[in-house]
């Protein structure tokens, strides 16, 4: 074989050998687009899932955009921000809907446009979602609901400090709960309320419960800004370890209320996992694989007795916090 004829197919199969049907070298070096669209732009539950985002994406080198109205109540807004990325057309769409049915019209519009959309944290009523990647709510709200009637001994009065009505998390969660107290005739719910994700509202409402509620037992929190509003009142009003607390998530306010008594136990979301999976699964969807239709991260219920367990302290302190 002629010297330059041997060159040149040798150089052919060290190019075929760089590359490979299922990404390979030259697929590493694609630098990704993929939009995060949560439910309001802060909150220590949100900073932690973009934490895990944004380390996935140096990983699968993603170029990650962080979008997010200022409020969970804002529903146009997080609309508007769909819109804007349909506009963009980035490789993939991660969502944390604020509400199931109002984001549904926009979500499907984004797959028509040929967007991969996976939904994180709650759930949105579109068929074109690729999988779902979170807690399930149904059995977090359910759990909440064990430890607070254990504590309580199967008899008593408890409130629910739940967050968005419309949100697919929310309902589900109180769907849990609900079932599980319906076991015991002894324990009666007082009241439901929904405090928009607001801290000010939360305590605002638990102000009114304890004046009006003198004989309450228990309160459970479906999110962490619940947990933080409704705590804070707690504490104020000299109630703490009187009043049960079951709380959701770990922010660092809520924390300190679990060491001191105010709260009881948590009920702790894996939130950075959440961030990273969604990229991970995303980045593998951009390169034409299958993924599973729900990918659940799991949730733990901690108290003073498990919290500084090894596994435990991970959850509650992921490196980057």
């Amino acid at each position: 074989m002629p010297r330059k004829m041997l060159l040149l197919l040798m150089a052919c199969c060290l190019l075929l050998s760089s590359c490979s049907v299922d990404g390979g070298l030259l697929m590493d070096n694609q630098e990704r687009n993929i939009d995060l669209i949560v439910k309001m732009d802060h909150g220590d539950y949100w900073s932690t899932l973009r934490m895990g985002a944004e380390v996935a994406a140096k990983e699968f080198n993603v170029n990650l955009r962080f979008l997010a109205p200022p409020n969970e109540g804002d529903i146009q807004g997080q609309i508007n921000l769909v819109n804007d990325s349909i506009q963009k057309h980035p490789d993939a769409l991660l969502l944390a809907a604020s509400d199931y049915m109002k984001l549904a019209q926009v979500t499907d519009r984004a797959a028509y446009n040929n967007i991969p959309i996976i939904s994180i944290d709650s759930e949105v009523g579109s068929a074109r979602v690729k999988s779902y990647i979170g807690t399930n709510n149904y059995e977090a709200g359910q759990r909440a609901a064990e430890r607070m009637i254990h504590l309580l001994g199967g008899s008593g009065k408890i409130a629910v400090m739940n967050f968005v009505q419309e949100a697919r998390n929310a309902n589900q969660r109180e769907e849990g709960l609900l079932d599980y107290v319906a076991r015991y005739p002894n324990v009666q719910i007082l009241d439901i309320a929904y405090c928009q994700s607001s801290r000010e509202m939360a305590s605002a409402i638990t102000r009114e419960w304890l004046d009006t509620y003198p004989d309450l037992d228990g309160i459970i929190t479906l999110n962490a800004e619940a947990s933080i509003g409704v705590g804070r009142v707690v504490k104020e009003a000299g109630r703490g370890g009187l009043l049960k607390v079951i709380a959701f998530d770990s922010p660092q306010e809520t924390m300190e209320m679990l060491q001191d008594g105010t709260v009881q136990a948590l009920v702790v979301q894996n939130p950075f996992n959440n961030g990273y999976l969604a990229v991970q699964y995303a980045v593998e969807l951009i390169e034409g694989r299958k993924i599973a239709d729900r990918i659940d991260t799991g949730i733990k219920v901690i108290d003073l007795e498990n919290m500084l367990w090894p596994e435990n302290q991970k959850l509650l302190f992921p490196f980057v916090r």
